[in-house]
C-alpha cells in the first residue's frame, strides 16, 4: 500500500512525516535532505502507523518534498497529444528532449506562482516526477519491472513556463527556471513493486479558475520511465532524491498556429518578426495565467488507491 511522505515546518523546524488521513506520523530520521530521507527514513516510512499520527496537518507549513540541493531534470515533448498542440509530428521526433530546471525554483504545492513583471505569456504543465532512490554513476539497463530498485517514489510537478522568453530565446532553461516556477508535492509517495507497474493508469488532471484544462493518463508518454533512467544514467551521474519530471500532455495555453500560418512564418517572415507576431496573438489568448488565478493539480488512479494529493498555487504579480 503506497505512502504519502510530506516535509514540512511546524513550530519553526523542519520535519518529515507519513500522512494518514488528515494527521501526520512525525519522523525521527533527522533528515535534512532528500537525499538522507531516501538514505535514512525509506523504512521507518514504511513502518509508519496511524497511531503514531499526532500531528494535524492543517497545522504545518508545506515544503517541497524535493530539496533545492538535488537536480531537476526534465523531459520535454513526451506526449504525442502535447507535441500535436504545439504544432509537430509525434512520428517524426524519434529522440527523447531533455534538460534541467534551476532547483532554486522549487516550491511547496500551496505556494504562490510569482510573474516576473517581463513574462506576459505564462503557462501550466502537470507532470508526473520520479525521485531517484539511488546513485547511478555508470550506465544502467533498468527494466519496466525494476522501476522499485532505482526510484524511491512519484509526486506531482508543475513546470511553470514563461513561453515568451522560453521560445523566442529557445531557452528552456531560463524560460522555466524562474523562481517558484516548480510546484512540487504535496507529497512523496512511495510505491512497492506491483503499485509501480500501475503507473500508467496515472489521472493527471490540472484547472484554471475550475475550468479543465489537461487530463490524460501517464501511459501515453512516449518514452518511458525506465526508458528515460536508462538514457539518463549512460549520460550524466544520478544522485538519490534527484527529481525527473517526465513531460505533460495537451492543453496548455501555448498552442501551434495553424498550418497555413506556419507555412507564412517559415518562408515569409524574418525570426524577429516571427515572434514579435507569436507574441502579439498569445496577448490575445485567455488561457494564458493572469495574476489571481487559481491553477488546482491532481495525479491519482481512477479508483482512487494510488493518489498523490493536489497542488493549489495562485499566480501573483512581482
Amino acid at each position: 500500500m503506497s505512502v504519502k511522505v510530506v516535509r514540512y515546518l511546524h513550530g519553526g523546524e523542519p520535519g518529515w512525516g507519513v500522512v494518514h488521513d488528515r494527521r501526520i506520523a512525525p519522523l525521527s530520521c533527522g533528515a535534512t535532505s532528500t537525499a538522507d530521507f531516501v538514505a535514512n527514513g525509506l523504512e521507518a516510512a514504511w513502518r509508519s502507523t496511524s497511531d503514531q499520527a499526532t500531528l494535524p496537518l492543517d497545522a504545518v507549513t508545506l515544503l517541497p518534498p524535493v530539496t533545492s540541493d538535488r537536480q531537476f531534470l526534465c523531459q520535454g515533448t513526451n506526449y504525442a497529444s502535447h507535441l500535436r498542440e504545439s504544432g509537430m509530428d509525434p512520428d517524426k521526433i524519434g529522440f527523447n528532449t531533455l534538460f534541467t530546471k534551476a532547483p532554486s525554483c522549487l516550491a511547496p504545492a500551496d505556494a504562490d506562482v510569482v510573474r516576473p513583471a517581463h513574462v506576459r505569456l505564462l503557462d501550466y504543465e502537470i507532470e508526473l516526477g520520479l525521485v531517484v532512490r539511488k546513485p547511478l554513476s555508470g550506465a544502467v539497463r533498468v527494466g519496466p519491472d525494476q522501476l522499485h530498485e532505482f526510484l524511491a517514489g512519484v509526486t506531482i510537478v508543475n513546470d511553470i513556463s514563461a513561453r515568451d522568453v522560453q521560445l523566442p530565446q529557445a531557452q528552456f532553461y531560463k524560460g522555466k527556471s524562474y523562481r517558484s516556477f516548480g510546484p512540487v508535492g504535496p507529497f512523496l509517495v512511495l510505491l512497492d513493486a506491483q503499485e509501480w507497474l500501475r503507473w500508467p493508469e496515472f489521472r493527471m488532471q490540472l484547472h484554471v479558475n475550475g475550468q479543465p484544462r489537461q487530463d490524460a493518463h501517464c501511459g501515453d508518454m512516449i518514452f518511458k520511465p525506465h526508458q528515460t533512467l536508462s538514457e539518463l544514467s549512460a549520460l550524466h551521474d544520478l544522485q538519490a532524491g534527484d527529481l525527473i519530471a517526465t513531460g505533460t500532455p495537451a492543453g496548455c495555453a501555448a498552442r501551434a498556429p495553424g498550418k497555413l500560418a506556419m507555412w507564412a512564418f517559415r518562408h515569409l517572415l524574418s525570426e524577429s518578426a516571427k515572434w514579435r507576431l507569436f507574441i502579439k496573438k498569445g496577448l490575445s489568448n485567455p488561457a494564458y495565467l493572469q495574476p489571481g488565478d487559481i491553477m488546482t493539480a491532481s495525479i491519482r488512479t481512477d479508483d482512487g488507491a494510488i493518489d498523490l494529493g493536489e497542488q493549489r498555487n495562485r499566480v501573483v504579480a512581482s
